[in-house]
């Protein structure tokens, strides 16, 4: 079993704020064996009738587990998820609980309670730069095609009908256990389109006709979409100045095998990595500040930026991704620093081997890896 020293770090050190965590992520991005590796651990499966019947009676069941490590697998099986959880926080401070979920908790109402202040939570992003390290498989062209999905990315040849598969899967044990949404086609059509448009502008309207429903309905699978982490909804940074754009998002597929599957990709063109790119990095921030809490710019005129991030302790960190540094053009990160003189500008590339700065006209531009970013952003306070 591969151990995954990112996250059995981040479970660590959850350990030591609460003693309950909720682990999320979509299905089969690993929470379950991410759950077997840790050492002395009482694991059960809520998709289980038997494992449900045991915890009918929450108190019971956690007093014969007093100051035991306790895995909780597919909480959401559970009829009323948020009770044991809650039960766990307040009167069994010695054992600890790792519940898993393929949603933000409090996502449906099956979650009576979100445990504010009660819980830690930890979200399983799709493979990340550390996780290709620790199953000894770099090459990002292979990580791009197949996916952040440990099972996708290991298969032995191009999982195709997996993709499918795990489409309907999250139909029949996410959503419809979740949300009970009905019109599947028009669900799973909204899906492709958003999945083959990945990192465009979203506008509700576009997708209403193809999907033969309102758009009130769009904007509620888009939210069903970002609760389950299978969609990004990125939101323009703005202080509402007249020449920006301040209220159209952008919309990320969770993963880029995904995307490559929608678009019919089974080999990569040169032009192709600019975009799995920028998925990638979004990916490691996401994972790294365990926060959707990140923008992007643009303005009326067309310049736009990749990513900004801000928080109130530091002036907007403006970031730009690039397959290659020598594809980089300042005149976005120039515009933008017209309207926010303040701040650092980085152009993460994959081919850069050590950090360096430029200057153009009286911008400074430091080119880094990815490695490097998460370090800046830590600096901004994510």
């Amino acid at each position: 079993m591969v151990q995954r020293y990112f996250w059995l770090d981040k479970i660590k050190d959850g350990f030591k704020e609460r003693n309950v965590l909720w682990l999320s992520g979509v299905r089969r991005a690993g929470k379950t064996v991410l759950c077997k590796s840790l050492p002395e651990i009482e694991y059960f499966d809520c998709e289980l009738p038997r494992v449900r019947r045991m915890m009918e009676d929450p108190q019971s069941f956690l007093e014969g587990l007093k100051g035991f490590t306790v895995v909780l697998d597919e909480i959401h099986r559970l009829a009323n998820p948020s009770e044991i959880l809650k039960i766990a926080a307040d009167h069994y401070p010695h054992t600890k609980i790792l519940a898993t979920g393929s949603s933000t908790l409090g996502a449906s109402a099956k979650f009576k309670d979100t445990l504010a202040g009660r819980k830690y939570e930890i979200w399983l992003t799709p493979m990340i730069t550390a996780d290709l390290i620790d199953f000894k498989l770099t090459d990002l062209a292979h990580r791009f095609i197949r996916g952040g999905l440990p099972p996708f990315f290991l298969a032995k040849k191009f999982p195709e009908r997996d993709f499918q598969e795990w489409m309907e899967a999250y139909w029949a044990k996410d959503i419809q256990e979740l949300f009970r949404l009905e019109r599947r086609h028009s669900f799973f059509r909204f899906a492709e389109l958003l999945m083959v448009q990945s990192g465009g502008i979203f506008e509700a309207t576009s997708f209403a006709r193809p999907c033969e429903v309102s758009r009130s309905t769009i904007s509620n699978y888009l939210a069903v979409l970002e609760a389950t982490f299978v969609c990004h909804v990125i939101r323009p940074f703005s202080t509402h100045r007249p020449t920006e754009i301040v209220s159209a998002p952008k919309v990320y597929a969770f993963d880029t095998g995904f995307v490559c599957y929608y678009r019919g990709w089974h080999e990569l063109r040169k032009e192709d990595y600019g975009l799995l790119w920028e998925h990638f990095v979004l990916n490691e921030i996401f994972a790294y500040t365990q926060s959707r809490k990140i923008s992007y710019w643009r303005d009326k005129r067309g310049h736009e930026v990749d990513f900004v991030f801000a928080s109130r302790r530091s002036e907007p960190l403006a970031i730009e991704c690039k397959w290659s540094e020598s594809e980089f053009d300042h005149t976005n990160i120039k515009a933008f620093r017209r309207q926010y003189p303040k701040g650092e500008n980085l152009v993460v590339a994959s081919d850069v081997e050590r950090p360096y700065m430029h200057t153009y006209d009286d911008i400074k531009v430091r080119f880094v890896r990815l490695e490097d970013l998460t370090e800046f952003i830590k600096r901004q306070g994510g």
